[in-house]
Parts: C-alpha cells; structure tokens; sequence
C-alpha cells in the first residue's frame, strides 16, 4: 500500500499582513530605482560596449556614472547609491571589472517570490546599505548588528509603534548579554562619561561606559533599516513596515518562499522544469527528469539544460548537471565542451568524475582548492535563496578549509558574484556570534574591496 505522509501546513503570517503580491508591490517600489539602474547598465554596458566597473571592486566608473546620471535624470550620487542597493539586492552581479544582470532582475516583473528574496537580500544587508557613523569602535557596531534581530523581533511581536527608549534599554540588554557570554567583564575604576543627548532621538546616553555608545549606534541602525524600508522612525517612536513585519516574521519561521508546482513539467522549458523539480525528493526528481528527456531529442535537451545552467540561479546551476546525470553517456561531448567555462567546470569536472566510475563521495578529489572553494560558494548562494537558515549553517560544515579564517580568507580571494550576499546571509543565520561577526566583516570587506 503506498501512502504519502501528510505534510505539515506552512505557517500562516499575522493577521493583517499583506498578501505576497502586495508585499511584492512594496519591494518593487522600494528598490524602483536600483532596478532602473540595473536595466539601464544591462542595456548600455552590454559586452563590448564601454563602462562599467573601474577597479575590481564593483564601484562605477566615473565616466559610466556620470553617463547614467544624463541618461536618467538622476544625479551620479544617485545612480552610486542605487547600484550599490542593486548589488546588494542581487539585481546585479559584479565579476571583477565587468558587471552582468542577476537572475532576479531577469524575473523581476513576473515572479514575486524573486522580488521579495532580493528585498530580503537587502534587509539582511542593512549595516552595508548605509554604513556605520565614524568614530565608533568596531567592537561595539558588531555588537549591535548582532543584537538587532531581538530589537526586531521586539517590533514584530509589538505590532505597532514602539519608543525608542524601550529599544534602547533592550539593546543594552541585549548587548550586555553578549558580552557575558564572552565573560568580557569590566574591571578596575570606571570613569563616568559625559551624558549628551543623541541627535536624532533626544535620547540621553546611559551612564555605564560600556553602554554610552549603544544610544547613537541605535540611531545609526534605526537609520539604517529606515533606508531599506523595514520600519519607520519618528517622534521618538520605531514601527516596522508591512515588509519589515513579514520579513522578521519570515525570520522567525524560518520558511521560505514555495517553489513553482511542478505539474506539466514534461511540455516546460528546462529552465522551468529544473524549477519545478526543485522540491521533489530524489527520486522523485529524477523520475521527473527521465519524463522531460524522453519526450524531446537528446542533443536538444543537453543544450537547454546547459543553456539554464549557465543562468544566474545557482540552484538551476545543480539541477541541471543532475538532470544531466540522467542523460549519461550521449551527454560527455557537450559537458567536456563546457570545462573551458569557470561557471560550469567545477560541475562538469565532478560529472566526468562520476561517469568514468569514480565514487561520487570521492569526486570533489577532481577539484584544485580554488574550483572547490568556488563550488562551495555557488552551493551556498542556492541555500541562501531558496532554502533555509539552518540548512546554510549546516552547509558550512562541507568546506574544505580546515577552519572559518581559513575559508574565509579563501572565499574572498575565488571572486564569486555572489560572494557578499553568501556571507551576509551566513552571518544572519548563524547562532554563534563571534563566528557571525567574522562573517559579517568578511563579507564587508568584500563590499568595500578592503583588507
């Protein structure tokens, strides 16, 4: 008897929150101008057109700023801050001196899900967004990134408008717990600071020196999460946007957006197809798989299931050499063909592994360290937009590196386009807090191009 087991019902968002395609309707209108910027360069700085990216470090050209500036009636500041939303929201990726669309700028007025996943993108990306005020110690800002998402959570659970002082007194809370955790005790004689009120929200500073700079950063991080649309802050007050609301929400259930069914697979596209396979176990997958293959010529089917993989979904990137698994033997001529390809030849190294015998435990031995790392890179942007927080902790885990300085020196130095939002979302999801804010720095080294 063959029984399917019962699945346990998604969890349903607070009442009063918007349906998914207004909220879509929000984060279009939020990000309105980082897609215009990302359409326009898609259009102008097409391959062997000139522009783009001047120093490798995914900062516009003067020339091409100031050109995009004329074209759309924007100033170059403008245009700056709106490809720096574009990159961070995934509407762009930047490879070294060159820039080329993401997928979700591609699906950007058809599918909702890829304009909330980028939205999000930005949310967890706040502190990069709308950098930190100077004179802070580093210390202390890592402090408060990590302690934000209980200050949010707060918000969310509050349902409505919240003084500012209330939040204040829970970062500080917050903050002092963490570093208990790191028994970082202060000791010796304590010297009483000056007690001036903050600009933004007349808020006087607490006593305690550990906590004097806690009041400012708070602006700082309201300021911050303002400016990408989470909530709103005025009269002393902090309330979450709709958007905010949900994406906390989303947070704290740890769900994420349903995949596309996967009914009439057989008539699809590849692309479409590897999508809707996409929440299928394995076998079932694979079954799904054979269907779409026998009912189309081989060689076609090898060249659009190529065709997907070299897309910007790294998720599809997988899919597709699983599916070309399927194929087998007619498939090694196309996939040797693809090893001069820095996207796929880490996929067609491990598919030629596996079909001349070797274990598939053992084929990532075919890999140098850099296509490992590279791998692992383009793995984890999958988990990131389209699974879940503990399954990108858990992803962690399969790097080769022997510890996390060491994997993130390495991540840093492969150039994957997806590298800052990789580190971003690690960061948000893992537990541990120092190991998160080591993540977190990384992944604003990379933002910045520092050291």
């Amino acid at each position: 008897m063959n029984q399917r087991r019962a699945r346990r019902p998604a969890p349903r968002p607070p009442e009063g929150t918007p349906a998914p395609s207004e909220l879509a309707g929000m984060a279009r209108s939020r990000l309105a101008g980082a897609a215009r910027v990302a359409r326009w360069a898609d259009t102008a700085l097409r391959p062997g057109r000139t522009g783009g990216t001047s120093d490798g470090k995914a900062t516009l050209a003067d020339a091409t700023a100031e050109r995009a500036a004329r074209e759309l009636g924007l100033t170059p500041a403008q245009v700056r801050a709106d490809w720096d939303t574009a990159r961070l929201a995934g509407l762009v990726e930047v490879h070294g001196d060159s820039a080329r669309p993401g997928w979700r700028l591609r699906a950007w007025d058809r599918d909702d899900s890829a304009v909330l996943r980028g939205w999000v993108a930005l949310f967890d990306a706040w502190s990069l967004a709308h950098p930190e005020p100077a004179g802070h110690e580093p210390a202390a800002v890592a402090e408060v990134v990590s302690a934000m998402p209980q200050v949010l959570s707060f918000l969310q659970l509050s349902a409505g408008p919240v003084p500012v002082e209330q939040l204040l007194d829970l970062l500080q809370q917050r903050v002092r717990e963490l570093r208990t955790e790191r028994c970082e005790v202060p000791y010796g004689p304590q010297r009483e600071p000056a007690r001036p009120a903050t600009a933004a929200t007349g808020l006087e500073q607490p006593a305690d020196p550990a906590d004097a700079e806690l009041a400012p950063l708070l602006d700082w991080a309201l300021h911050a999460l303002s400016c990408v649309g989470a909530l709103t802050c005025g009269d002393g007050q902090a309330t979450l946007t709709p958007l905010g609301s949900w994406a906390v929400w989303v947070k704290l259930e740890q769900i994420c957006v349903a995949a596309q069914s996967p009914a009439g697979n057989i008539e699809a596209a590849a692309e479409d197809m590897l999508r809707g396979c996409a929440q299928l176990r394995p076998n079932a997958a694979r079954a799904e798989y054979r269907a779409w293959l026998a009912a189309r010529p081989v060689g076609s089917a090898v060249t659009e299931l190529l065709d997907a993989a070299r897309g910007d979904d790294a998720l599809l990137r997988g899919l597709a050499f699983e599916a070309l698994r399927v194929v087998g033997a007619p498939a090694e001529p196309d996939v040797r063909a693809v090893l001069t390809e820095p996207t796929l030849r880490p996929y067609a190294l491990l598919w030629l592994a596996e079909h001349e015998g070797t274990d598939p435990e053992d084929a990532h031995e075919v890999l140098t360290r850099e296509e490992a790392t590279w791998l692992w890179v383009d793995t984890a942007a999958a988990v990131a937009d389209h699974g879940e927080a503990p399954m990108l902790v858990r992803h962690l885990e399969s790097a080769v590196q022997p510890t996390v300085p060491a994997l993130l020196d390495e991540v840093r130095a492969v150039g994957h386009p997806r590298t800052v939002q990789v580190l971003v979302a690690l960061a948000a999801a893992h537990p541990d807090p120092a190991l998160a804010k080591a993540v977190r720095r990384a992944a604003f080294q990379v933002h910045t191009g520092g050291s």
